[in-house]
């Protein structure tokens, strides 16, 4: 029985080293001077043993294919050589070993071929992934290749992917029924490489079509047509995406004005410096945590969340009690002390930071995003944002309608007189709502980090949108900023793709203002303290 086994072992064995062995016929072409000659031969190769094939194309794209006098070989760690043919070890290493160098255009051939050889591996994402990179480089000298991927691959979402670079790669065939049916599986592709491939079929050189059959011209037409209005569907939801990621980050501004002055009627110029305090405590979360806790780095946002929120409802408690108290009912007044107060703000950022931008860093499972379409990646730190501004919202609509504090801020901002009479108290009432909306700001601070520079004047780009939302919206109304935000910021993108960034500002700035004049209350009716002064 033991003996049996030894045998059944090296017959085994045997087996799988005739299967690893490579006739060497074919490698010796893979030094050739000629680039041609080389792309010929990584393509047999490929053809003629595909498994095998893999750790000499891998040595020759990394530079460690070499030719001892006329056997190719391949050199490994400590100056170990081993056959090409039959990956043994050879043993004493030979002598006038010369590394076989490449050209870029050989070396775009053979990451090709690595990737087609990869469409047959047993994990999923690594055939995905092969497929991705072939259906960039597929020509006809892949087909068979692609065919025998075809043939053997079952998931269906790579299959698709097969079938474009198979057309793709069909798109030279001599046959014209086999272009036509390329043109038509192209047709049916999103990619705006695949319109590029196709526009050279319905142009002409001189007085000749490039493509000399008429039904292939006429598909191919059919086919551009198709994929650029997908191509323009998948451009106005991008802009659309776009659009709500920037309304839900002037929302996140402006909330907290809404507090500020659309119920408490406090005209603050400071409010943009609010969240320069809210992103600058996530920078310095992200040292702290880089400096003691390198281990939990891409969790410093978390801790930043709670920190903004403490710094900047800090420093608006501060500016309330020191300042603003005394100024209730002089706008006028209120705005310029807290227009002195933001230049103090920024000052104190510039003396604590410096006057450069500083760097706060994405943590890692915000990288990246989701492909919807080819041209339509939606980027996983936008979509964060615009989760954390429905948080927040939410958040803030709990408190004011279901907290004590919001029922107080409600009572006072309806009527001050007759709430100071029952027993409310309206001083620490205004000092609490204050703080709030500035904690709120802090927290839209936060999350502007993670898409804009971090610098002392950051708060100045926001303050004049945030009184657009609040204005728009109808003052003191939540659910108005809400739509005004969203609204500002799907309607300028929109506009943007049309007229440019500059004058969709100004369209934007002049259309809010006819707004007004024709609807002072905004979107929604006006209530507050700001409507009985």
């Amino acid at each position: 029985m033991h003996k049996l086994r030894s045998l059944l072992a090296v017959c085994l064995l045997g087996i799988s080293c005739a299967q690893a062995a490579i006739d060497p016929e074919l490698l010796k072409p893979l030094a050739d001077d000629d680039s041609d000659r080389r792309i010929a031969a990584i393509l047999a190769l490929v053809e003629a043993a595909p498994e095998e094939a893999q750790p000499v194309l891998k040595a020759m794209a990394g530079d460690s294919l070499a030719l001892a006098g006329e056997r190719v070989v391949v050199l490994g760690e400590g100056g170990r050589v081993f056959d090409a043919a039959s990956n043994r070890e050879l043993t004493p290493p030979p002598d006038g070993v010369e590394t076989i160098g490449i050209n870029n255009r050989v070396r775009r051939e053979l990451a090709a071929a690595l990737a087609a050889l990869r469409l047959f591996s047993a994990e999923r994402e690594v055939r995905w992934q092969a497929a991705q990179e072939v259906n960039q480089n597929a020509d006809a000298k892949m087909l068979p290749l692609l065919e025998r991927a075809l043939a053997a691959e079952r998931d269906e979402a790579i299959r698709a992917r097969l079938q474009l670079a198979r057309a793709q790669a069909s798109l030279g065939s001599g046959d014209a029924e086999v272009r036509l049916e390329a043109v038509r599986t192209l047709g049916e592709s999103s990619d705006p490489r695949v319109r590029q491939l196709l526009l050279p079929l319905t142009q002409k050189q001189g007085d000749n079509w490039l493509e000399p059959d008429s039904a292939v011209r006429a598909a191919a037409g059919t086919s551009i047509r198709s994929i650029e209005q997908r191509l323009a569907w998948a451009d106005n939801l991008g802009r659309a995406f776009t659009g709500l990621s920037l309304g839900s980050i002037l929302l996140l501004a402006a909330l907290g004005l809404a507090i500020t002055y659309g119920v408490m009627g406090v005209i603050n110029m400071a409010h943009g410096e609010l969240l320069m305090v809210g992103a600058y405590s996530a920078w310095a979360m992200q040292s702290v945590f880089r400096a003691h806790l390198p281990g939990a780095l891409d969790w410093y946002l978390l801790a930043a969340i709670p920190v903004g929120f403490l710094s900047a409802a800090l420093v608006g408690v501060l500016m309330e009690r020191i300042v603003i108290r005394h100024l209730y009912g002089r706008p006028l007044e209120t705005l310029l002390a807290t227009w002195g107060i933001s230049l103090f703000l920024m000052q104190v950022a510039r003396t604590l930071f410096g006057a450069q931008n500083v760097e706060v860093a994405n943590p890692s499972w915000m990288a990246g995003g989701v492909e919807l379409l080819p041209n339509l990646l939606l980027p996983w730190n936008r979509i964060i944002i615009v989760a954390f501004s429905i948080a927040v919202l939410v958040a803030m609509w709990a408190i004011l309608n279901l907290s004590r504090l919001g029922m107080f801020v409600r009572a006072v901002t309806q009527n001050r007189p007759m709430a100071g009479c029952v027993g409310v108290p309206t001083g620490r009432v205004d000092t609490l709502a204050f703080g709030l909306g500035a904690g709120i700001a802090g927290l839209g601070g936060v999350a502007l980090s993670q898409i804009a520079n971090v610098g002392p004047d950051m708060g100045t780009g926001y303050i004049v949108d945030s009184f657009m939302v609040v204005v728009l919206g109808g003052v003191g109304q939540l659910a108005g900023a809400v739509w005004a935000a969203l609204g500002l910021g799907v309607f300028t993108k929109f506009l943007e793709g049309w007229t440019g960034a500059v004058v969709a500002k100004i369209v934007v700035l002049v259309l809010i203002i006819v707004f007004i004049q024709k609807r002072p209350q905004g979107l929604f009716a006006l209530k507050g303290r700001f409507v009985e002064s």
